[in-house]
């Protein structure tokens, strides 16, 4: 369960940026690059994870060492935005084990949709039996990512705000 959203400082966010570098870097590490006790790491990271601030930890796998070469982008638009259209739709999306990602967008298509690929028979079979099955789609357009240029899990510019805070605890 969420508490309240504690005010990040400076140290606070030295440590979110650790750890998004490392998120298996132990709290005596962490300590010794940011001069702080093990202790004081570990109390501003579990108070960090209660909040929802830090809200998990994973590990990074590279997509093209296990065979998914292609990033296919595809924009969806449907039939109406009524809201039960758009619950079914969702519902349906979160069936799909080809779908990495699915937002609602503002603009003229409704959902993008990121999807990795080996191939462009894999993406073929993607779209026939997942895609196309999608209740209330009224268009479908495709684009091929040709050159990946930038893919952040975590923004720098949260940082480089985080360095002006003032720190306030220890």
């Amino acid at each position: 369960m969420k508490s309240t959203i504690p005010e990040l400082d400076r140290i606070d966010f030295r440590i979110l940026e650790a750890l998004s570098a490392d998120g298996r870097i132990s709290d005596v590490a962490l300590g010794e690059s940011i001069n702080l006790s093990s202790t004081a790491v570990a109390r501003r990271r579990r108070i960090m994870e209660e909040a929802g601030i830090i809200s998990g930890y994973n590990a990074n796998l590279s997509l093209q060492a296990l065979g998914f070469s292609g990033v296919v982008i595809v924009m969806v638009e449907l039939r109406s935005q009524a809201e039960h259209i758009l619950d079914e739709f969702e519902q349906e999306v979160i069936r799909c084990p080809s779908i990495s990602y699915c937002g609602f967008i503002s603009g003229d298509t409704d959902f993008i949709i990121m999807i990795h690929v080996s191939s462009l028979d894999e993406y073929d079979e993607i779209y026939r039996k997942e895609l196309s099955n999608l209740p209330n789609v009224a268009k479908i357009r495709s684009s091929f990512v040709l050159r990946e240029v930038a893919r952040r899990t975590t923004v720098p510019i949260i940082f480089e705000r985080g360095k002006r805070q003032v720190s306030t605890r220890s």
